[in-house]
């Protein structure tokens, strides 16, 4: 049961991790632009950051912590196929 939930835990990082990447790159394009005067559709990305952006941000470092814990349960879960490391 629980490698299912890292499974999907793992998966729903990446794509939350190429969305992030996604924004970040909107950014400096649209940052760019406007310090150019051209239109590259930085107004747009700053109505987007508290909506969309922000708990997207929120998200991965939640996902990155419970990855964590759930890879320090599953290293100490009785029966784990993993042996102990010293």
């Amino acid at each position: 049961m629980l490698e299912v939930i890292g499974r999907w835990v793992n998966w729903v990082l990446v794509a939350n991790s190429f969305l992030i990447f996604f924004g970040f790159a909107w950014f400096v394009v649209g940052l760019l632009g406007r310090s150019l005067d051209i239109p590259l559709g930085f107004d747009l990305w700053l109505r987007l950051w508290e909506p969309f952006f922000t708990p997207a941000l929120g998200l991965f470092m939640g996902g990155a912590i419970l990855s964590g814990i759930l890879g320090q349960v599953k290293k100490r879960w009785p029966g784990s196929s993993q042996p102990p490391k010293a």
